[in-house]
């Protein structure tokens, strides 16, 4: 059965919803992202409005499109005819999941459904790193279909509910990153993935991470020359392969140290060390800890 990293990277994160909610959008309106603080997701189900990040070109969403931000950079929502810089608005509620943003009396531009999540592993900045940025699907209606049923499990106390927005939000964020249209311009695994030979060595990466991977041996899973293949990986995904490998196994270590079901040598050899020392060694290079150390501070928290 072939490897899928984004959905190890994604069930990693362990994602929870906050909650998902209707936003109207009218007159002319400015909203910044970083008073939530959180991962956002939305669909454009009416109108258009323009995303704004620092040192990037807008980002013009219109109906049909579903846009993730896996970050909690930095971030301004806006109307086409924003108001003029510094105004700032914050959305009303006006009932149960529904929201308007703009003053009142004015006509409704724009209709977004909005979710905000959560990434509950400890390793979340670590992982999100391996992520796109910010993605934009186009001509998706699964996804909103998907946006339908998170909202309406955030809104309702049925039993199983925590679990069942875990597996939504998993096939969300995997589905919204698989499909953006975005992700052939910004460094990620995701592009990386949509890469024909890149591909190859990320699943090699995360199928046997314990093997004792070098750039030539990821390179010959990539059918390239050991330089072009490092070129094109440092492009393409945003950093050197054997980085990400690091990055990848220090993610697993941490997951297996938190468990306390193995000791710290049977931890070193399933993430590709061959004695407890060296493995200590890069984990508190890495870490900033001792394995050990990790572990039981770990279970004290």
């Amino acid at each position: 059965m072939a490897i899928d990293p984004l959905a190890e990277i994604v069930t990693l994160l362990q994602p929870s919803a906050s909650f998902s909610k209707l936003v109207e959008y009218a007159g002319r309106w400015r909203i910044r992202r970083d008073v939530e603080g959180k991962p956002v997701y939305f669909a454009v189900l009416e109108g258009a409005c323009r995303v704004v990040r620092p040192d990037q070109p807008p980002t013009l969403v219109r109906a049909g499109d579903f846009l993730l931000s896996p970050s909690t950079n930095d971030q301004v929502i806006e109307s086409i005819e924003a108001p003029p810089r510094g105004i700032a608005m914050l959305p009303v509620e006006l009932g149960e999941g529904r929201f308007r943003v703009g003053r009142s009396g004015e006509a409704i531009n724009l209709r977004m459904q909005v979710g905000l999540c959560s990434f509950s592993s400890p390793d979340a900045a670590l992982l999100v790193s391996l992520l796109p940025s910010l993605v934009v699907a186009r001509g998706e209606p699964r996804l909103a279909t998907l946006m339908q049923l998170v909202g309406d499990e955030t809104r309702n106390a049925r039993p199983g509910r925590e679990l069942i927005l875990e597996r939504l939000l998993e096939v969300l964020l995997i589905e919204v990153l698989r499909c953006g249209a975005n992700t052939a311009s910004l460094p990620s695994v995701a592009r990386g993935l949509s890469d024909d030979r890149l591909v190859a060595a990320l699943r090699a990466m995360h199928a046997k991470p314990a093997y004792g991977w070098t750039v030539a041996d990821l390179a010959a899973e990539a059918a390239m020359s050991r330089s072009a293949f490092f070129a094109r990986f440092n492009r393409i995904v945003g950093m050197p392969p054997m980085e990400y490998l690091l990055t990848w196994r220090m993610a697993l270590a941490k997951r297996l140290l938190r468990t306390r079901e193995l000791a710290i040598e049977h931890v070193a050899a399933q993430v590709g060390y061959g004695s407890a020392s060296t493995f200590s060694t890069a984990f508190t290079r890495h870490v900033g800890m001792p394995p050990a150390r990790f572990a039981r501070e770990t279970v004290a928290g």
